[in-house]
């Protein structure tokens, strides 16, 4: 065993996404999904963690823990509720956001779209409609001249790559159940149109998608401020079962490499995974009950990262930050098994000379978790669903401890 040194200036952090922690997001398009009659969604997603207003205290708890950095997303529905209509109240609210984080040493690390769109895109086609690209260049712009000065690095998407992750994951085709339907009729769009990022698989998104992450990283790097620009992606670690190769090499090439390989000339590539995939000639096999899950039903494998960094750095060829990384456990004590290994994985490619910058938690809390509702726990911090009071749990000390010193025995 040895003491592994990170870079000076790698950044440790946790993450959340507005939507899933701010509370009544109500102009975006998943309030309207969560209260459909047949909605997918376990639970509305409410008042959330409450953080749209508690934001203050939370974050100097991170920084009292050890944290120098926090990946926050802002919303889009909350700062453009109508199409144009751009609230000046709202661009202030995100503004001191940042400014509290920075009066605290926290490294604001901002996404700027984290899957929720206002409900006027979506009635207009969303993500499946080229004008989107030019809509969403028009949010950037604003938030960038209000605030871009405070910014220390920018996702521009979340995960654009997820619709097709669920679609292989699931046993039947969203479009062939109620919700749908109910989800076109409410945007009053047909639903071959109905252009939702977590739901929507057609290939043609990927293109609009990344049309806009271009136009918006040209207006982000044109000032102010001086950040790395990028996106995230989903990652699933593949490995295969006898039998298994030409499956996962097809698997890995639809669901990251297609995206990774549009991502040269990037700053950053935002590494997203949680476990791993062993794939077999019929497919993805499920973990077999002699094998640890968690509440994601998704195999306790922590070296996940590690195998995702590498193919993102390969494949892409521009540095890395794993932006989010964790495990749904009700049981804290495997959350702090499942981060000690993780970062020790981390810590292996960049031993290896992978050039990996920073390395963020999910989540900060337990927090509304999309359409699982509020039963997966992946929170360092837990969250009182009656009071709010949040609660740090051992594996919030592990992460501030290791932040602190900058330091892992590997």
């Amino acid at each position: 065993m040895k003491d592994f040194y990170f870079p000076e200036n790698f950044l440790w952090g946790t993450a959340t996404a507005g939507h899933q922690v701010e509370g009544n997001n109500i102009n975006s398009e998943s309030w309207l999904l969560e209260h459909l009659p047949d909605t997918v969604y376990k639970d509305p997603s409410g008042d959330a963690c409450d953080f749209y207003h508690r934001y203050p205290g939370d974050i100097k708890l991170f920084s009292e823990l050890g944290l120098n950095s926090f990946r926050f997303s802002l919303e889009w529905a909350r700062i453009e509720p109508e199409e144009g209509e751009f609230s000046y109240a709202e661009l202030e609210h995100y503004r001191r956001m940042l400014s509290t984080c920075h009066e605290y040493g926290i490294q604001p690390f901002v996404t700027m779209h984290h899957f929720i769109s206002p409900r006027w895109l979506i009635r207009k086609g969303g993500w499946l409609d080229k004008k989107t690209i030019d809509s969403y260049a028009r949010f950037i712009e604003k938030v960038s001249k209000h605030m871009g000065d405070l910014f220390t690095g920018v996702c521009t998407f979340n995960e654009p790559n997820i619709a097709r992750i669920i679609a292989t994951m699931m046993p039947f085709s969203i479009r062939d159940i109620p919700f749908w339907r109910q989800a076109a009729d409410a945007f009053g769009v047909e639903p071959e149109k109905l252009g939702l990022w977590q739901f929507t698989t057609a290939p043609e998104m990927w293109d609009i998608i990344h049309a806009a992450h271009k136009k918006a990283a040209g207006i982000l790097k044109s000032g102010p401020g001086n950040f790395p620009v990028g996106l995230s992606l989903a990652m699933m670690d593949f490995h295969t079962a006898p039998g298994g190769e030409e499956n996962a090499a097809l698997l890995k090439k639809e669901l990251s490499a297609d995206y990774l390989e549009r991502l040269s000339g990037d700053d950053f590539v935002g590494v997203q995974t949680y476990s791993r995939w062993i794939v077999g000639p019929d497919g993805v096999i499920p973990p077999g009950e002699d094998i640890e899950i968690n509440q994601m039903n998704e195999e306790f494998y922590p070296e996940a990262i590690g195998g995702t960094i590498r193919d993102a750095a390969a494949i892409a060829g521009v540095p890395v930050y794993v932006t989010e990384n964790g495990v749904a456990m009700e049981d804290d004590s495997r959350r702090v098994e499942y981060l000690s290994r993780a970062i020790k994985s981390v810590a292996g490619c960049i031993e290896n000379g992978i050039d990996v910058r920073g390395y963020f938690c999910w989540s900060a809390f337990d927090n509304f978790e999309w359409v699982s509702g509020y039963d997966p726990k992946f929170g360092i911090i837990g969250v009182n669903r009656k009071t709010m009071e949040r609660t740090p749990k051992p594996s919030a000390y592990l992460l501030g401890k290791i932040a602190k010193s900058n330091i892992i025995e590997i």
